[in-house]
């Protein structure tokens, strides 16, 4: 404002410079003392003209003068709201990003941590279809084992009786008992003998 003013009286001062008479300045060059002093001629027009200038400036210029200066405050205060409103907006934006990626870890955390556990589920689900099927396998074993031991024994009982009964009939030399009779005791006894051992 106040370099407003400035501009506006220099411009006064330069319009009434340039209205005042040609010949005054020759004048005042002749004497020396003499130019500080105004002539009555001279100043009166002068005057005149600066007040008609200032009054014209004062009433047409100055107006526009503060429009504009009215017009630069307005369009730097809404800058400056801009600013803040575009700063908050920066801020608020940063602290929703920040917000997302510590959900983003949140989840990538939740998800690594159900995968170990799933991980580790089956793992256990694995080991315990393993150890069953281990059993069955170790049980089907001793199942086949048990059968092959009983087949084994009845096959050596039969054999056993077989050998008997000839063995005896050569001893005594002649057929025993022709409808097995002898046989069934032998077996009975060899499964009696059998059972015995596998006790």
């Amino acid at each position: 404002m106040k370099s407003c003013k400035h501009l506006s009286g220099a411009a006064l001062v330069a319009l009434v410079a340039a209205s005042v008479p040609v010949s005054a300045y020759a004048e005042e060059s002749a004497g020396g003392a003499d130019i500080l002093i105004p002539k009555m001629a001279e100043f009166i027009p002068a005057l005149v003209a600066f007040l008609i200038i200032l009054v014209l400036a004062i009433k047409i210029a100055w107006p526009q003068v503060l429009a504009t200066l009215e017009e630069r405050e307005r369009r730097i205060a809404d800058s400056l709201d801009e600013a803040e409103r575009t700063k908050q907006k920066a801020i608020e934006d940063r602290a929703a990003s920040d917000a997302i990626v510590t959900d983003a870890r949140r989840q990538a955390a939740d998800i690594v941590l159900a995968a170990r556990q799933d991980a580790e589920a089956e793992r256990s689900r694995i080991l315990a279809a393993a150890h069953t099927e281990a059993e069955e396998i170790i049980a089907k074993a001793h199942a086949h084992v048990e059968e092959e031991r009983r087949a084994l024994y009845a096959d050596a009982a039969g054999t056993i009786a077989d050998l008997s009964v000839s063995v005896a009939s050569k001893i005594v030399e002649k057929a025993l008992d022709e409808d097995g009779e002898q046989r069934r005791l032998i077996e009975s006894y060899i499964k009696e003998a059998g059972s015995l051992n596998a006790n």
